[in-house]
C-alpha cells in the first residue's frame, strides 16, 4: 500500500533535508554552485503606500456604479491602512485626486490554491504570514479634484482619470484634507475628524484635523438657522456632546447681524427634561491649565458661561432642588391668557376635530366676557354652568355630549396655570438674552401632561414673536435665538389628533423660516424616528452618535457606508451628515466637557 495516503505523519518542515525522489545530494550542490542569490529589492526609497493598478481596469465615471479606481498596496504599508483612509493620488501636471478607501482585498499573485492541507500546515507551523505571493487591493472612492488658483488649494468634482501606477500616499496634509472634504476652516467646533475611531493625524501642530459647522454669511446661511439634531442613545455621550456645540454658540465674540444693521450675540433658550444644562454656568474642574491653554490655540470656547439662569416653572406643590449647579434661578407660571391663542394647549390629545371647533368657540366666548385677564379657575366655572350647556345644546352650537368632553380634556391643569409665580409674559426681556442661556427644567414635574403643556407653551411663545409681523415682544424678534430641546421626540412626534397637528404645523413653519428670522433649532433625542418629517426634513446638519434600534438608525438618513458603524461606535464618537457644510465625516468628540457635567 502507497504511503502517499498517511498525510498524518508527513512534516513540511522534511521537504527540504529530503533526499528521496530520484534527486541526490550532489544535485542540489551543483545548483549552488552554478547560481547567485540576486537582490531584487528595487533600489531608492518608497514613497507613498503604492500605486494605482490598471490591471482590472482604471475609470473614472459619472456613474458611481462604473468607477473603478483600485490600489496596489505594498507588503511594508498594509498593516497601516484602513477602510475610510483618505489618500492622495497626484496628476502629472500637479492637481491631484483626493480619495477615500472604502474596500480592502488581498487576491492571489500566482496560480495557487493555498485552501490546501498542505498549505494550511505549513501556516499553523510558522510564526509569522508571507504576504510576498499575495496583492493587497485597495478599492477607493473618488471624492474630490484638488488643485492651486491663486496661491489657494481649491476643489471640484472629479473630472478626470490619474495614470497607471501613479503612487498614492495617506492624505496626511490638514489643508489637503479639509479641502477635499470641503470642511469649513472657521465656524462652530464639533470634534475632531477620525477614521474607524482613531483621530487622523497629521504632520502639524496641533496634528489633530478640526471640524467645524460653517457659522458665517459669506457662502450661504450660518447653518445654526438651518437647524441640528443630535441623536444617540443613553451611554453615548450626547449631552456631553450637545453641551459641548452649545458652549460655542455662546462664545465672548459670537454674533449675528440683524436687520437693524446690529450684530447682536444669540441667546440659547433649552428645555431641560433631566436638568442638565444649567450646569453650564460653571466651569468643568477636570480642566486644567494645561488642557485650557490647548482648547484657546484650537479657538474652542470652554468655562462656565455666568449669564446662564434656570427659568423654573412653578407646578403646584412640586419642588425644585439645584444642588448640582450654581446658575440663578427665576420661578414662572404659564398664563391662562396664552391659551386663547393656542387653544390645542388644553385641548390634549383625544379631541377630534368637532370638540376642537367647540373648544375654540368656548375659549372665545370666555375670553370675550373676561377679558384677557381671564384664568383657568374662571374657565372651569364657565364650564359648569350648566344654563350655557343648555343653551348651546338648544342652539345647535355645540351638542351637549360634546359640550361634555370638552370639559373632561380641559380639566387637570390646575396645577398648570396662573400659579403663584410670575407670568412667563412679564419676563421676556430676562427669560431672552443676547448671550445668555435660558434652562427650563421639567424634571421636578411628575405629570407628563403638565411637562408637555409647559415645553409647548414657552416654545410656541418663542415661536409666534419670530414669526410674527407684528409682534408683541421686540426681544425676541430681534434677538438671534437658538431653541433647544431634550428629548425631542416627546414634544415634537406625529400623532393623529388635533394637538399633535397644530404643533406640529408651527414648529415646521418656524423651521422653514428659521434662517430669515435668525430662529435655530437645536433638537436632541434618543428616539429619532418619532420626530415628525415635516420638521425632521428642515434639519440640515445631523449629529448621530451611538444607537443600537435599527428604526433609529434608519431614521437618521446617513449615508449607507457610516450607517453600519453607529452601532459600534465608542462613546464620544460620531457622524456628521450636514450637506451644505461637507462631506459626511466620522469625528471624536472633546474626551472632557468644557463646562460643567455629571449630577455631582
Amino acid at each position: 500500500m502507497s504511503d502517499l495516503g498517511d498525510f498524518e505523519n508527513y512534516d513540511p518542515d522534511d521537504d527540504a533535508s529530503s533526499g528521496e525522489g530520484g534527486v541526490g545530494d550532489d544535485a542540489g550542490t551543483e545548483a549552488d554552485d552554478d547560481f547567485e542569490a540576486v537582490d531584487v529589492t528595487p533600489a531608492g526609497t518608497d514613497r507613498g503606500i503604492g500605486t494605482l493598478s490598471a490591471s482590472e481596469g482604471l475609470i473614472i465615471s459619472e456613474d458611481e456604479d462604473d468607477t473603478r479606481l483600485r490600489a496596489y498596496v505594498t507588503v511594508e504599508n498594509r498593516s497601516s491602512v484602513r477602510i475610510g483612509s483618505y489618500l492622495i493620488a497626484s496628476y502629472p501636471d500637479g492637481e491631484r485626486l483626493f480619495c477615500r478607501i472604502v474596500a480592502l482585498e488581498y487576491a492571489q499573485e500566482f496560480r495557487s490554491d493555498d485552501a490546501t492541507e498542505i498549505h494550511s500546515r505549513r501556516a499553523m507551523r510558522r510564526d509569522n504570514i508571507d504576504e510576498q505571493d499575495y496583492k493587497f487591493m485597495a478599492s477607493l472612492e473618488p471624492v474630490a479634484v484638488l488643485y492651486s488658483q491663486g496661491g489657494e488649494l481649491k476643489r471640484r468634482m472629479t473630472d478626470r482619470v490619474p495614470k497607471p501606477e501613479t503612487v498614492v500616499r495617506q492624505a496626511e496634509d490638514s489643508e489637503e484634507i479639509k479641502t477635499g472634504l470641503k470642511i469649513p476652516g472657521d465656524g462652530i467646533f464639533l470634534g475632531h475628524l477620525s477614521v474607524g475611531g482613531e483621530k487622523v493625524r497629521t504632520a502639524a501642530d496641533p496634528p489633530t484635523i478640526d471640524y467645524r459647522l460653517k457659522d458665517d454669511y459669506e457662502a450661504g446661511d450660518p447653518l445654526v438657522f438651518r437647524h441640528t439634531l443630535v441623536a444617540g442613545g443613553t451611554g453615548s455621550g450626547k449631552t456631553h456632546a450637545a453641551k459641548n456645540v452649545l458652549r460655542q454658540y455662546l462664545a465672548a465674540d459670537q454674533r449675528y447681524p440683524i436687520e437693524d444693521g446690529r450684530d447682536v450675540a444669540p441667546a440659547i433658550v433649552q428645555f431641560d427634561p433631566q436638568d442638565e444644562y444649567a450646569q453650564m454656568h460653571d466651569d468643568n474642574p477636570g480642566i486644567d491649565a494645561d488642557y485650557a491653554r490647548r482648547l484657546e490655540r484650537e479657538g474652542i470656547a470652554h468655562g462656565g458661561v455666568d449669564d446662564t439662569k434656570a427659568f423654573v416653572p412653578k407646578i403646584g406643590d412640586a419642588s425644585y432642588a439645584a444642588s448640582h449647579h450654581r446658575a440663578e434661578q427665576v420661578e414662572f407660571t404659564i398664563p391662562f391668557s396664552m391659551v386663547e391663542n393656542n387653544p390645542w394647549l388644553i385641548a390634549g390629545s383625544k379631541l377630534n376635530d368637532n370638540q376642537y371647533g367647540a373648544l375654540t368657540y368656548l375659549l372665545n366666548r370666555f375670553f370675550d366676557q373676561h377679558g384677557n385677564g381671564g384664568t383657568y379657575s374662571q374657565f372651569m366655572s364657565f364650564l359648569d354652568d350648566p344654563g350655557l350647556k343648555e343653551e348651546l345644546d338648544e342652539s345647535g352650537r355645540v351638542h351637549e355630549a360634546t359640550f361634555d368632553a370638552v370639559r373632561r380634556r380641559a380639566f387637570g391643569f390646575g396645577d398648570v396655570f396662573d400659579q403663584d409665580a410670575r407670568p412667563i409674559t412679564d419676563l421676556v426681556s430676562e427669560f431672552v438674552r443676547p448671550g445668555g442661556l435660558t434652562t427650563v427644567p421639567t424634571y421636578h414635574i411628575n405629570d407628563s401632561r403638565a411637562t408637555t403643556t409647559i415645553v409647548l407653551a414657552v416654545a410656541s411663545l418663542l415661536v409666534d414673536q419670530k414669526l410674527s409681523n407684528d409682534p408683541t415682544f421686540d426681544r425676541i424678534k430681534e434677538t438671534p435665538l437658538l431653541l433647544g430641546m431634550d428629548e425631542a421626540h416627546n414634544f415634537l412626534t406625529d400623532a393623529d389628533s388635533v394637538q399633535a397637528t397644530k404643533v406640529i404645523g408651527k414648529f415646521a413653519e418656524a423651521a422653514k423660516q428659521g434662517r430669515k428670522e435668525r430662529l435655530g433649532l437645536f433638537l436632541i433625542t434618543q428616539d429619532p424616528q418619532d420626530i415628525a418629517d415635516p420638521i425632521f426634513k428642515q434639519i440640515n446638519t445631523t449629529i448621530v452618535l451611538n444607537l443600537g434600534d435599527e428604526a433609529a438608525i434608519k431614521a437618521v438618513n446617513i449615508p449607507s457606508n457610516l450607517e453600519g458603524k453607529v452601532p459600534y461606535m465608542e462613546k464620544g464618537q460620531m457622524v456628521v451628515y450636514s450637506p451644505d457644510n461637507s462631506e459626511p465625516v466620522e469625528l471624536i468628540g472633546l474626551p472632557n466637557c468644557l463646562i460643567r457635567h455629571g449630577q455631582d
